[in-house]
């Protein structure tokens, strides 16, 4: 074998995905083209993307076009150049989600540094348009840092989304090879400013495991966001989308995941995701679910 091809590790038997292409599925991809829209689904090739669309018929948006000012080394998103701002994009979305009879809606987007407001105005439109069209339907919302700028965040937070989900995507030590721009102290930032704005608005962050973190690092990520007030955390494996993209270092063990849960809840995170295949909207309307069944308890004890 060839030093080159033994760079690149073998995927184990726990990745292999169970593909579904059903009418559920080939319906939403349809119509996703028909209203000309974009998911993060297809767009970062998540490997949950069969069991999502064509089980549980639930779709991540992508918002503010499909081409991102970053070039992060993980990323399967494109970059460049992005288009102009689509101002009918928010009702193509709740129309969507009307359509689709979706009870939960993750709406992320792609970091737009070229925008003042980074984006902020799009996605609290999407945010009241969704509400508008789908009041039973819940909401959460999944955006870049906004260049750190507080207004931004404000604005996106004064349209009430039902969780605020920001990603820390890497250790402390990694950032800086890993996410382009981004900063580790930032994302956490970003993340305590959420909550002190709405307080009673979940917060929520994704960590991706496999580019050569310690599992003491994990267990520092961990700390920093229960530091910052996050309520929900999901962990999963990184997988290289293509060969210009970071290597995979290490394939965490479903052991060694499970185990990361128990770490993450022993802290005090109301919900962990964590899995080989998780992401960080995996079975988010599970999430949400469980983040107002813990809030409704935590009233009725500070009532009693």
């Amino acid at each position: 074998m060839s030093e080159k091809k033994q760079d690149y590790l073998r995927k184990p038997e726990w990745l292999k995905i169970k593909l579904n292409t059903n009418e559920n599925y080939t319906g939403l991809k349809k119509m996703m083209k028909e209203k000309q829209l974009h998911t993060v689904c297809e767009e970062a090739k998540c490997p949950n993307i069969h069991e999502c669309w064509a089980v549980r018929r639930t779709a991540t948006f992508m918002i503010l076009g499909d081409t991102c000012t970053r070039a992060c080394r993980f990323c399967a998103v494109k970059t460049g150049l992005p288009t102009e701002l689509d101002w009918q994009e928010p009702e193509r979305v709740a129309d969507s989600v009307y359509a689709m009879n979706l009870k939960h809606v993750v709406i992320t987007a792609v970091a737009r540094d070229d925008l003042k407001d980074g984006g902020a105005a799009v996605f609290a439109e999407t945010v009241r348009a969704i509400r508008r069209k789908n009041p039973f339907t819940s909401i959460e919302v999944l955006p870049s840092d906004m260049g750190g700028i507080e207004e931004n965040l404000r604005i996106l937070m004064d349209a009430k989304p039902d969780i605020l989900n920001h990603n820390i995507e890497t250790v402390e030590r990694l950032t800086p090879r890993v996410r382009a721009r981004a900063k580790y102290h930032r994302s956490l930032e970003f993340l305590r400013r959420a909550k002190e704005m709405q307080p009673k608005i979940p917060t929520k962050s994704s960590l991706m495991i496999g580019l050569g973190e310690t599992k003491e690092e994990i267990i520092a990520t961990m700390d920093d966001l229960r530091e910052n007030n996050v309520d929900i955390m999901t962990i999963g494996q990184y997988l290289q989308p293509t060969a210009k993209h970071l290597k995979v270092q290490k394939y965490y063990h479903p052991d060694e995941f499970k185990e990361l849960k128990e770490i993450a809840l022993s802290k005090g995170f109301s919900h962990c995701e964590a899995g080989p295949l998780v992401r960080s909207s995996y079975h988010a309307d599970e999430q949400v679910n469980e983040a107002k069944k813990n809030q409704q308890m935590a009233e009725h004890a500070k009532e009693a």
